[in-house]
């Protein structure tokens, strides 16, 4: 039995195929610093107070209810993806 594969598991599979991956020499010590980086990335250690105009701020609660997040979180992440440049101003 054949098993489909999604679009991106297709191209997961490729790329493994056609070489492109390659072994990590200290895998134990790579995962560290992964867990490193990830535990950095997610840890929520800073206060940032910030005045918005109440439109702005009903909007933005508006929008996190869409996106199934608290408010807070959700302006958060805005920060967060602009600043990794995952959020990009859309042309004018």
């Amino acid at each position: 039995m054949k098993t489909k594969l999604a679009k991106e598991e297709k191209g997961i599979l490729d790329s493994f195929e056609k070489g492109e991956w390659i072994p990590v020499a200290n895998l134990a010590k790579r995962k560290k610093e992964l867990v490193a980086y990830a535990r950095n990335t997610l840890r929520k250690d800073k206060r940032l107070n910030i005045r918005i105009s109440e439109r702005d701020l009903i909007e933005l609660q508006r929008k996190a209810v869409k996106e199934g997040l608290p408010y807070q979180t959700y302006v958060s992440s805005i920060i967060h993806k602009f600043i990794n440049g995952a959020l990009v101003e859309v042309g004018k």
